[in-house]
């Protein structure tokens, strides 16, 4: 065989193998399934409820009005979650206090004497806001840091001296 016809030969043998190769290549497929779990999460930051001022003998004196203010607490769920805002009976509930009808009172811790109030879910004063998921706020989650409002009273006709009282409320967001 000449030079010529054996680099033909091997030509046509190197053109039938890579065919048979061509033709023998197959392809298959599979799903890769990714995923993610979104926990629902929430926080709750402090606030503050300031009453100011009650003047037992003329202003908030039996004849007069009750002390009103609001303050807030500062929540912050994952969107669309659920979650329930409660509010503690404070350092020094009176007698017959329960989570349900919470009875608070501010202490007076120079002369030992309180001052009773109730803080509210609504402007108008008329959810009271206790310690129970029954009498907590529900709240939805915006996935953004949302102020809480909550509103107080003092009511009018409380014969105490004079100095400052407080109180220490927890709050608690359950969901």
């Amino acid at each position: 065989m000449k030079a010529a016809q054996r680099a033909f030969a091997a030509a046509v043998v190197a053109a039938s193998v890579f065919a048979s190769t061509q033709s023998e290549a197959a392809t298959a497929t599979a799903n890769l399934t990714v995923t993610a779990t979104v926990s629902a999460a929430c926080s709750i930051n402090s606030g503050t409820l300031n009453f100011g001022n009650y003047d037992p003998v003329v202003i908030n004196s039996s004849a007069g009005i009750d002390l009103l203010a609001s303050g807030s607490l500062t929540v912050q769920c994952t969107l669309l979650s659920t979650a329930v805002v409660t509010l503690g009976q404070g350092s020094h509930p009176d007698t017959g206090s329960t989570d349900a009808a919470p009875l608070r009172r501010m202490l007076n811790t120079t002369s030992a004497d309180y001052l009773s109030y109730k803080l509210y879910q609504d402007i108008a004063r008329l959810v009271v806001w206790g310690n129970t998921s029954g009498t907590g706020l529900p709240y939805i989650g915006t996935g953004l840091s949302t102020p809480v409002l909550v509103y107080g009273t003092v009511a009018r006709g409380q014969n105490v001296p004079s100095g400052t009282y407080n109180d220490t409320v927890v709050a608690t967001i359950t969901f």
